[in-house]
């Protein structure tokens, strides 16, 4: 008999299937869950929310600072807390492991960072190879720049994180004494600078809570990994009601907005700076997330659901950096060319036309995934163990590799968040945008040229 034809499996599906049949069991596969859900959830509340014009060349405006009734769904969408608190149970955990095998701080930071700054860089180099080329070719520079500050509005989170990243040996170091109290102290400071900037009116003090907010989430992660946040469900539940609770208290009668994220025309939003309503809602999200750990894990035993979360963990960050930059391809491709029809917005017709908007912008970011996504898919060696003064002859050169690992993390910190911060009339191939580019650049590859230094490579 004729042996019967059978397609050959893609070389990347069984990679995903392999590692996850090989996943140990001493993993929590509930975090990796998490992570991905927090990414999913962010990119379709983005996409959402984006509302393409085209009454005068193609622009955009964001749904919420048009339909008011759509701002408490920023409470199911807003979901960057939970990342940060699975940051820190992931961050814990490789600390954990680096120490044991002898490792330094500034040799996880080191490792750990490159992580991030590999796909990262793959982004910034390509959107703004683009945006050199569309300029050369004669596009407005407005429209441009208007594309590129769309494209780059992952990067606020990214330099938060990475701020976080660089931190946490230190943080980690805190908790290990002072445990629970860390985070509550964190809280504490959040809420007195909002007193003393929404009720004082003392200027400036509020931005400090860019980095707070989202370092007391992740030292909830801490605490999670060390299982000193294992409460019983009906009293996770309670803590999650209570929250919720909170959470009406601080924005109905205000003073702060419903929203979750900010509105343009607002005067105040919740995450401009980060608010203390902000890490009300991460932590009733922490006491969600504890509550329905069990019935999560017993699901995560299952092949098909742990291999599905596998995939996306493959490519999680570049499934966050590009889906702006595919919602901006397929606003022009299909808006630009009058596939679509711009409908009034918040019409029954928008709102129909939401579905091919979602699908369309979906497969644009599958094929920038297909063609970026192995940047991030492509393992560097692990740097567990690493100390930074054991490839050095001298303590002379072993201070000069770690100044230079410092300064190079302060420039690539200063130039990303830089970048994140460009407004829309700065974006594009701007001088400021570029002095941002060019400080991360710098920054990013003496970087590199460290880690190639102690990986050996």
């Amino acid at each position: 008999m004729p042996r019967t034809w059978r397609p050959r499996t893609p070389a990347v599906l069984t990679r995903i299937r392999e590692t996850a049949r090989s996943t140990p069991e001493r993993r929590d596969r509930y975090v990796d869950l998490l992570r991905a859900l927090a990414i999913v959830f962010v990119v379709l509340g983005h996409w959402l929310a984006v509302v393409v014009t085209t009454d005068d060349g193609i622009a955009g405006r964001n749904a919420l600072g048009i339909l008011s009734w759509t701002r408490p769904m920023t409470w199911l969408f807003q979901v960057m807390p939970v990342f940060f608190l699975v940051g820190g149970y992931a961050n814990a955990a490789s600390l954990a492991s680096h120490r044991e095998k002898g490792g330094d701080s500034l040799g996880w930071v080191l490792g750990r960072t490159d992580r991030l700054l590999r796909p990262t860089t793959a982004f910034l180099a390509a959107v703004w190879a683009v945006a050199l080329g569309a300029l050369l070719l004669g596009t407005p520079p407005e429209l441009v720049g208007l594309a590129t500050w769309a494209a780059a509005i992952p990067l606020w989170f990214l330099a938060a994180y990475l701020g976080v990243v660089v931190l946490a040996p230190l943080m980690h170091g805190l908790h290990r004494r002072w445990g629970a109290a860390v985070p509550s102290v964190l809280i504490g400071v959040v809420l007195a600078l909002d007193v003393a900037r929404l009720g004082l009116d003392v200027p400036f003090v509020g931005n400090t809570n860019y980095l707070l907010v989202w370092l007391a989430l992740h030292q909830l992660g801490f605490l999670w990994r060390d299982r000193r946040a294992q409460p019983r469900p009906l009293a996770a539940a309670a803590a999650a009601l209570g929250g919720f609770a909170l959470l009406l208290a601080l924005t109905v009668p205000g003073p702060y907005p419903t929203s979750m994220v900010t509105v343009p025309g607002q005067a105040l939003g919740n995450t401009s700076p980060p608010t203390f309503a902000l890490l009300v809602l991460g932590l009733t999200q922490t006491a969600v997330v504890l509550w329905l750990a069990s019935p999560a894990r017993r699901m995560l035993r299952r092949p098909g659901p742990w291999t599905a979360v596998v995939a996306v963990n493959a490519v999680v960050l570049t499934v966050f950096l590009w889906h702006m930059s595919a919602a901006v391809i397929a606003g022009a491709a299909l808006y630009g060319t009058g596939l679509l029809t711009q409908w009034p917005v918040g019409s029954a017709a928008w709102l129909l036309q939401r579905v091919p908007w979602l699908v369309a912008v979906a497969l644009v970011l599958a094929v920038l995934v297909v063609a970026f996504g192995g940047v991030e898919a492509r393992t560097a060696p692990s740097s567990a163990g690493w100390r930074i003064s054991a490839r050095v002859s001298s303590p002379i050169t072993n201070a000069a590799w770690r100044a230079l690992i410092v300064s190079a993390m302060a420039a690539m910190l200063a130039g990303l968040t830089g970048i994140a911060l460009t407004g829309v009339g700065q974006a594009g191939v701007s001088a400021f945008s570029m002095t941002a580019l060019g400080a991360y650049a710098v920054g990013a590859s003496a970087l590199r040229l460290a880690r190639r230094h102690w990986s050996g490579s």
